[in-house]
This record gives structure tokens, C-alpha cells and sequence, in this order.
């Protein structure tokens, strides 16, 4: 997208207040320049630190986009500000946008701030009296203040299109107005794909720029383990239109490609290899005649037929197939085919693990 051309059509498209103006022009200027892909249905964000280095999130932020994500209590990856931040002023603090019709500057710093917005929404991060938008001890603590404020909004509204990080970014970019408008993020239609693409962007960067969880072996009890060692993201029955049924068929866990995912219990194999939205995929079925689905692996380490235990590694996780980026999708069914899912957390707590 040419950038003069996303700074015009935002000025003609948007009505809004000054701050969620300023975030629309702000973030739109600094989607430009990445061709990043996303998916449709659902999907969650890699937790964890950062991936510091060449072409990845600079060491002398690293630190600092941590502090900002675990200062929010709603559950903000560092992962989703670091990509915000490569995408709106590849990590120069030195940057400035300007209007291409008057060349005026319009926005500045690392997260690229305009003057109005910085008013309203800056902060004096480093505790020397002076809120500066070109110091990123100041910028980056504001940016993740204000995806914190967005993301707690998004978790209002179970019933909009899009998981709350989806919304979060969706409102970033527009405003909150533009995801009132359409109950979810804004579709291709909304300002030219502006929206929805920098959303998408923003997913894919995730990944990339988040380290592998390898903090251990899940939780276990007995014969039965978690699937994996990671949080939960999106839940079940989860409605939008990003899936085929309108709602969410399992639940998500925050997992990072490369994370080993595990059998929740014994079982045979009825199905690994490629399942289409599913990406890779494997089904168990247990003892007491139920399934487990384990989908969007990047690896799958077991074959049908196998017989499996509880806490065997059967796969690694990753974002194959229908999916925004990296986590795994979990259903317990009744059945091994798709439709007959039930809501996995309840299943997994009679089996006595903590979720």
C-alpha cells in the first residue's frame, strides 16, 4: 500500500475523535512496507520473551516492551507490541511521518505518535519529569497503556467478530467506533483493507518475533496431561464469522511453534497428517469412547493407528493450516469428525487437571 495514498483515504473515510484519529494515521503509516500474511478462522498469540537480534526485536527494547505487556493485567503478549513497533517505525525512535500533501510532520518516535494523541495518551516512563515521544522509556510504556485499555474493551464484547486481541488491534488502528460499527474487525470493504490488513500484518509478525516457550512438560494427573504447556486463549463457543459454524469449535492455547504438544490421556490414533482449515492435525480416541483433536501442528510425530499414552509428545504446535498465528487448537469430541465438539475445559477437569 502506498503511504500517501493510506494517509489521504484515512482522511477522507474516518470520522472520529482526535486520539482514535491520530491512532488510525499513526498505525496506517506504519503498516506500510510489510507483506505479511495472515489466515482467516482462529487463531492466538505466542507467549513468552522476545526473540532479540538482527531482524528481530533490538536488545535495548526488548526489556522494555516486556515491562509494558506484563504491566497489563488483560493478557497483552510483548509479541503483539514488538510487532506493532517493527511495523510503525521499524524500531527508530528517530522516526517522523509526514503529511505527503504539505510535508508537514505528523507523527513521531518509535511508535509514532501524533502531537494530539501523544497529549492525551503520553506518559513519563522513565521518571524524569519529561514526557518525550521520541524516548522510547516514554513511548513504548504509552503504546502498551493504550493496547491495554483497548484489549479490556474487546473482552466486553464475546459476541464481535474477532478474538479481543484482534479487536484490540482492529480499534488501535480505526478506533473503537469502527469495531462498534461492524461487531468485530472491520472487514476488507472498511477504508480500502487498510484495517483488516494491518490486523492480519500484526498477527504474522508475531511469531517471529516471540521466542519458543520451553519452560517444561505440562501439568499431569495420573494417566491424563494437558496438552501443553501454555495458556488459554481463545475459548469455546466463541462466536464470529470467522469460523464456518459461527462460533469456536475448541479452545486455543497460547503455544509457540515448536512447543511439544502432548496425548491427554491413552488412546488410539484415528487420524495424523494434513486435516485442510485444521492444518496438521492429530485425533485420539480414549478409553471412555471420547476424542481429543490436536490442530495446527508443525510437526506430527505419530501415525495412525498408534497406540499413545497420556503425556506421550505426539506433534509440535505451530500455525498450519486456518490460522492467524502460532498456538494449539484443542477439541474433545464425541465423535472423531468435526461437529462433534464438546467443551474440552469440563472434560479436562474430571480428569483432574487444573485448567
Amino acid at each position: 500500500m502506498n503511504v500517501k495514498r493510506g494517509i489521504a483515504l484515512l482522511a477522507a473515510v474516518f470520522i472520529m475523535s482526535p486520539v482514535a484519529l491520530g491512532l488510525g494515521i499513526v498505525l496506517l503509516v506504519a503498516s506500510v512496507g510489510n507483506d505479511g500474511n495472515g489466515g482467516g478462522g482462529d487463531f492466538a498469540l505466542s507467549s513468552g520473551a522476545l526473540r532479540v537480534g538482527k531482524d528481530f526485536v533490538p536488545a535495548r527494547y526488548a526489556g522494555l516492551i516486556e515491562k509494558a505487556a506484563s504491566s497489563c493485567d488483560a493478557g497483552l503478549p510483548a509479541g503483539v507490541l514488538a510487532a506493532q513497533l517493527m511495523q510503525e517505525s521499524h524500531f527508530n525512535p528517530e522516526a517522523v511521518s509526514r503529511d505527503p500533501r504539505t510535508g508537514r510532520p505528523i507523527a513521531y518516535g518509535i511508535a509514532q505518535f501524533i502531537p494530539s494523541t501523544w497529549a492525551d495518551e503520553g506518559v513519563d516512563g522513565n521518571g524524569d519529569g519529561v514526557k518525550n515521544v521520541k524516548d522510547p522509556e516514554d513511548a513504548i510504556p504509552a503504546q502498551g497503556r493504550m493496547m491495554c485499555k483497548l484489549l479490556k474493551k474487546a473482552k466486553k464484547h464475546p459476541g464481535y467478530n474477532g478474538s479481543p486481541i484482534e479487536l484490540a488491534l482492529a480499534g488501535y488502528n480505526a478506533g473503537w467506533g469502527a469495531v462498534d460499527r461492524y461487531k468485530g474487525v472491520p472487514p476488507p470493504s472498511f477504508a480500502d483493507r487498510q484495517t483488516y490488513d494491518y490486523v492480519r500484518i500484526i498477527m504474522s509478525n508475531v511469531e517471529k518475533l516471540t521466542a519458543p516457550d520451553t519452560s517444561g512438560d505440562p501439568e499431569t494427573s495420573g494417566q491424563w496431561s494437558l496438552p501443553v504447556n501454555a495458556s488459554l486463549g481463545t475459548p469455546y463457543h466463541q462466536q464470529g464469522g470467522a469460523w464456518s459454524s459461527g462460533y469456536h469449535t475448541g479452545v486455543d492455547f497460547l503455544a509457540s511453534s515448536g512447543t511439544p504438544v502432548h496425548a491427554i490421556g491413552p488412546g488410539k490414533v484415528v487420524t495424523a497428517g494434513w486435516g485442510g482449515a485444521y492444518g496438521n492435525q492429530v485425533v485420539i480416541r480414549h478409553p471412555d469412547g471420547m476424542y481429543s483433536q490436536y490442530a495446527h501442528l508443525s510437526k506430527v510425530r505419530i501415525s495412525a493407528g498408534d497406540t499413545v499414552s497420556g503425556g506421550q509428545v505426539i506433534g509440535l504446535s505451530g500455525a498450519t493450516g486456518n490460522a492467524f498465528g502460532p498456538h494449539l487448537h484443542f477439541e474433545i469430541r464425541t465423535g472423531p469428525e468435526y461437529g462433534s465438539d464438546v467443551n474440552p475445559l469440563p472434560y479436562l477437569r474430571k480428569k483432574g487437571l487444573g485448567v
